[in-house]
């Protein structure tokens, strides 16, 4: 999943998306308002984690106007991270369109919570824990296990395989996994992406065990159930 981190205090914004990055997230930042609505224009974010006082449009400014103009006509999940804790400016936040509102100074673990619970207000598609077959991943305690095996996946594999498993059966692009499992950093002439997937399959298929990811020629790859009993 990627993410969108927003705040004028550039110490603050590394700290916190150093945290999310080992939390297994594709973390873009930005450090004011106009900033963050140029990126949130181009990029499909899943989630944006905004601040509202910040020099130029405030979080106000920006969250209003990406629920009027939704890029790609879907509208990002936006968690508020703001010093301002009167009722009267939660109320606001969440009358402009936030989904949640998270008041500074704030420990690191409940920003982590508020961000898991909302990339799983999307029915069918994101929880606490995916299953696949017998594949089985929980996002809290990031552990993985296929028929009970546990995997040891790496951060970057663990936010593949979960992209994967919230797209069961569906033919994801290279472009597609770009966008919300790698960061404004990568590189798409590269062939990161191919590399990744490799040794996630590897990982996830030991010797007899089906292929869980196919390579779909010229369209990317498809997670599959690997059949009954695999």
């Amino acid at each position: 999943m990627r993410i969108l981190l927003v705040d004028d205090e550039a110490d603050l914004v590394d700290a916190i998306a150093r945290g999310l990055r080992r939390n297994g997230y594709a973390v873009d930042t930005a450090l004011d308002g106009d900033e963050a609505l140029a990126k949130a224009t181009w990029t499909p974010y899943d989630l944006i984690c905004l601040d509202i006082t910040m020099p130029g449009l405030d979080g106000f400014e920006v969250c209003r106007s990406l629920r009027q103009n939704p890029p790609e006509g879907v509208a990002p999940r936006i968690l508020m991270l703001t010093a301002r804790d009167t009722v009267e400016e939660r109320i606001r936040g969440l009358d402009v369109g936030a989904d949640d509102y998270l008041v500074k100074p704030f420990a690191f673990d409940e920003l982590a919570a508020r961000v898991r619970s909302l990339l799983r207000r999307d029915p069918g598609r994101t929880g606490a824990v995916l299953e696949v077959g017998t594949l089985r991943l929980d996002t809290a305690t990031h552990g993985v296990t296929r028929a009970d095996r546990n995997m040891d996946l790496t951060a970057k594999e663990f936010a593949l395989l979960r992209y994967f498993m919230s797209r069961p059966g569906e033919v994801v692009s290279q472009e597609d996994l770009l966008d919300h499992v790698w960061d404004e950093h990568a590189d798409p002439f590269t062939n990161t992406v191919r590399v990744t997937v490799g040794t996630l399959r590897r990982k996830l298929s030991v010797e007899g065990e089906t292929s869980l990811i196919e390579t779909i020629v010229g369209s990317g790859y498809r997670l599959t159930d690997g059949g009954a009993g695999s």
